[in-house]
């Protein structure tokens, strides 16, 4: 397949969780035979942390305006099998507009950020990123996330055929790799500072550290505050790239995850540093939501903690247990969640919606790698 993405960035991985699954997908896509064209604009933000220049398995346009680039555009979905509007993109009504104008490929509307479309909406506020008449328009909706939110994008945004593709990890990236002194951790947390994480950060990570100052503890992310509760047994590194990743996780102990408060009140919605951190063999503790256990088994593959004490009785788990859940965790993301299973998702997904005729998505059994049936309405 030839694939068109307009896409918020794939670029720079900076303050963004969209680039990193990109390039997984991209590549994974790309060992099976497909190519892949993504236009992305030209933002100062992106472009001052870009830490790809070009895509390796695929094209890369970075254009500073749509109309400057329309041959481009319009050459591109005239060959396309199928082309992609994802959430974020500063684009979004326009590349929306210009390919359910499109008449060759299959018209996809990707959204990475499903939980916070749909609190947006809750709240009576307009979604810049969608197009004005919602997402009738698309042969298929994908969504980050499952479960409910397939119902909501049918009642509140008209999709015909909703379906998750979630996150996953590419190991040719994220794997066990030696520590690094300054990431050892015995505990470490590694995401972007967000106002509705930051009371399950002081809870599952800072209170924590104030009890245990023999412990290390460090945080790794962009756009913390000075005014954040440090200590001094708490240690900061500002934002790594993908590159870095493996090392981080690799020197931890215990790594934390913590989701979205709009991610978790949702669930179904893993983030893609769970999948990471699980690829490095790296013992996880994570926040609980619906769904998680689908992902991973809570106890033996991940720990799940809900109050400060729960961190306490992780710490005091022994090397061999530490050491148990970390394989675990990695042979289950190796099993079900690398970037190659929602490769072979994606290509199922855009078959059944490409087939004249097609009964409608929930009646198709998922991939492997898709744990909640897709939902559709009849076109």
């Amino acid at each position: 397949m030839k694939i068109v993405v307009f896409g918020l960035t794939v670029s720079s991985t900076w303050g963004n969780g969209h680039a990193t699954l990109w390039r997984g997908l991209i590549a994974a896509l790309a060992a099976r035979g497909h190519h892949t064209t993504f236009f992305e604009r030209d933002v100062p933000y992106y472009a001052a942390n870009r830490d790809l220049a070009a895509l390796p398995d695929g094209d890369l346009i970075i254009y500073r305006e749509l109309p400057e680039i329309r041959a481009r555009i319009d050459a591109a979905l005239a060959d396309a099998d199928v082309a992609i509007v994802t959430s974020y993109c500063p684009d979004g009504p326009t590349a929306a507009a210009m390919v359910l104008d499109a008449a060759r490929p299959v018209r996809v509307f990707y959204d990475l950020d499903t939980p916070v479309t749909l609190a947006t909406l809750r709240d009576g506020d307009t979604v810049a990123y969608l197009p004005a008449g919602g997402l009738a328009g698309f042969d298929l909706v994908l969504s980050y996330t499952g479960g409910r939110a397939l119902d909501e994008l049918i009642t509140r945004l008209h999709a015909r055929r909703a379906a998750p593709l979630y996150g996953h990890v590419d190991p040719r990236v994220h794997h066990r790799v030696p520590p690094v002194a300054h990431y050892i951790a015995d505990l470490s947390y590694l995401g972007t500072y967000a106002s509705d994480r930051q009371p399950a950060l002081e809870t599952l990570l800072v209170q924590p550290a104030t009890r245990r100052r023999a412990r290390r503890f460090v945080i790794g992310g962009a756009q913390y505050p000075k005014e954040f509760p440090w200590s001094d047994n708490i240690w900061f590194v500002r934002h790594l790239p993908p590159a870095e990743h493996p090392a981080f996780f690799s020197s931890s102990r215990l790594t934390l995850n913590i989701t979205r408060r709009a991610m978790a009140e949702m669930g179904w919605c893993p983030s893609g540093r769970l999948f990471e951190a699980a690829a490095c063999g790296t013992a996880i503790v994570t926040d609980d939501w619906e769904g998680l256990e689908t992902f991973f088994s809570p106890g033996t593959e991940v720990l799940i903690a809900r109050q400060s004490e729960d961190i306490d009785a992780a710490l005091a788990l022994s090397d061999m247990e530490i050491a148990r859940l970390g394989r675990a965790a990695r042979d289950r993301v190796l099993d079900a969640h690398t970037a190659a299973h929602r490769a072979v998702a994606f290509e199922h997904l855009i078959e059944a919606a490409a087939a004249p005729g097609i009964a409608p998505v929930e009646g198709i059994a998922p991939a492997p790698a898709d744990p909640v049936p897709s939902r559709a309405v009849e076109a």
